[in-house]
């Protein structure tokens, strides 16, 4: 009687688990087609899609920085300008760091050594004259012979037409005697992209280049521009000297946040999307299999 009481125990028990098992399987039906369970988003492009908005935060920070330093360089050449001119023996140890600065200086043209460097249009905000050509023109170089310091300089004498690059036609413009110079201090230009290279030999100059000038005329490699007072009745027409500054740090501090906030606006928005989810027909399959068990 024992034994038979057990092996019914024994399989009341076992039709217990096959019904149970039975019903569960009937309450979850076969995956359908748009029915699969969503997968997670590796966590390696959730990293990889937040750094886009970190990157882009930075570089706008980076801007600010940048706007601080271009506008600290804006003031730093507007007080050289307008400073007070110095005489030239008093810097000339130290010209590396004196760009921009105005200087004064005694002195005679040598104008049978002039050089051209050009084309160059006429700087209109720094000129003084009354009539202001169109067309293209060169800077006259022409060597000073300083009284002090004891050396010869090159000196910018400023703008004029092509009609009047030959000083023949310009007689008026061809200072004789000694005169007092103010003038700017300019290092060597860069040879920009694209820019033709000088040739010396043929006295063609596209660029500012002192060392090759003053090999070339026999003179030391101090340059400076001549200021607008210096301008004379046929020319060439002083204060040539451009002093300008690209800062569009603002327009690129407004960029950059803007694709911070936009890309993290996507980022949050993907993150919602990417949780991993159940179609409602399983969610309650699952909930009767659980009540069930």
């Amino acid at each position: 009687l024992t034994r038979w009481h057990s092996n019914l125990s024994r399989n009341h028990s076992w039709i217990n688990r096959v019904q149970s098992k039975t019903y569960a399987t009937k309450s979850i039906p076969k995956s359908k087609p748009g029915l699969a369970i969503e997968k997670e988003v590796p966590w390696s492009r959730k990293i990889l899609l937040l750094l886009i908005p970190i990157t882009t935060f930075g570089l706008g920070t980076w801007q600010i920085f940048r706007l601080q330093w271009k506008l600290g360089l804006i003031k730093d050449l507007e007080l050289r300008t307008s400073a007070a001119a110095v005489p030239l023996a008093s810097i000339v140890d130290n010209l590396n760091d004196m760009e921009y600065y105005r200087v004064v200086v005694n002195g005679i043209f040598d104008h049978s050594r002039e050089q051209y460097i050009g084309p160059r249009s006429l700087n209109k905000d720094k000129a003084v004259t009354s009539r202001q050509p169109n067309e293209s023109g060169m800077h006259v170089i022409t060597p000073f012979v300083c009284i002090d310091p004891d050396m010869t300089i090159l000196v910018n004498r400023g703008w004029v037409p092509r009609s009047r690059v030959d000083p023949s036609t310009r007689e008026k413009g061809q200072v004789e005697g000694e005169i007092t110079l103010t003038g700017i201090v300019r290092l060597t230009d860069k040879r920009r992209p694209f820019m033709p290279h000088n040739d010396p030999e043929k006295g063609r100059w596209f660029w500012r280049e002192n060392a090759a000038l003053a090999e070339l005329l026999g003179t030391s490699s101090v340059f400076i521009d001549a200021d607008a007072r210096s301008t004379v009745a046929g020319g060439p027409i002083g204060g040539q000297t451009r002093v300008t500054l690209r800062n569009e740090h603002l327009q690129y501090i407004f960029t950059w946040y803007t694709l911070s906030l936009f890309t993290l606006y996507l980022y949050v928005k993907f993150r919602k999307r990417s949780k991993p989810s159940l179609p409602p027909s399983l969610k309650g399959s699952i909930s009767n299999y659980a009540k069930v068990r």
